[in-house]
């Protein structure tokens, strides 16, 4: 960032769609940054804002992740294929096609799986172990027939609903969030509509209904899982596109980020 000019990349992993910022200020509110950049009317707009650091605990770098209210979390795994391809396009990974990230959630590795074409790549992120923590009886209302808390770096609530096209997630998605203390993040899903796969419908936590979620579509994986509805490999077709889930002791998350733009704006 030079003397009045913010400069940033806006990217998308199926239409979760987030701001990276390689060259922070010493200092910066970058809480305020994401409020202000994120905003879809009087901002750039986006899902999220991520920021550069240093790395810590022999990674590369370290993400900072900041949600369209300006709330902090631990992971995302679109945001952390796009935070990749942002550094690798700028040439300032050691490998070309592997990085290691430190995240709130702990150091994570990205690997490109391929890039065919200028501003498009697929990559496979390590999430890190994705557990069920227990079962939600107390969610299983109306259509859904099932529910589990999953710890997948961050808080998900798993709802198990043949309704998936009737489920008013903008509403019942800020009504279950509201009742946790440091929010939640809330997933819709049913098996298909083939053999090993999911549809999911989101709500995240300090953004709202979005195209895609990469932590969610791991939690939904693992929660179908102990359900017996799915095996370790599952596609997930999301509302903007589709990602494969891999469970073993930890969970791998493939799928595609998109470079949209570089943007300068004036600053402060």
């Amino acid at each position: 960032m030079t003397a009045g000019v913010l400069r940033l990349t806006k990217h998308h992993g199926l239409g979760n769609d987030f701001l990276v910022l390689l060259e922070p200020v010493p200092g910066l509110d970058t809480a305020a940054l994401a409020r202000r950049l994120c905003d879809r009317h009087r901002g750039i707009g986006a899902d999220g804002l991520l920021v550069a650091h240093p790395g810590t605990e022999g990674a590369d770098v370290t993400m900072e992740l900041r949600n369209a209210d300006g709330s902090r979390a631990e992971m995302s795994g679109n945001g952390i294929r796009c935070f990749a391809q942002a550094l690798w396009d700028a040439g300032l990974s050691r490998s070309p096609d592997e990085l290691i990230v430190a995240t709130d959630a702990g150091v994570r590795n990205v690997r490109l799986v391929d890039a065919h074409r200028a501003g498009y790549l697929r990559a496979a992120v390590d999430m890190g172990p994705v557990s069920v923590v227990h079962d939600a009886p107390q969610y299983t209302l109306g259509s859904v027939e099932a529910a589990a808390f999953v710890d997948a770096g961050n808080p998900h609530l798993v709802l198990l609903d043949p309704k998936l096209a009737d489920v008013d997630v903008a509403a019942d998605g800020a009504k279950i969030e509201a009742t946790f203390a440091g929010g939640i993040n809330v997933e819709w899903i049913w098996p298909g509509p083939g053999p090993g796969e999911l549809t999911l419908r989101v709500w995240e936590r300090g953004v709202g209904e979005t195209e895609a979620c990469g932590t969610g579509s791991c939690a939904a994986a693992a929660a179908a899982m102990s359900w017996a509805r799915t095996g370790p490999r599952v596609v997930v077709h999301n509302p903007g596109g589709d990602v494969t889930v891999d469970l073993g002791e930890t969970a791998v998350l493939t799928g595609p980020a998109a470079r949209i733009a570089s943007v300068e704006m004036p600053w402060p």
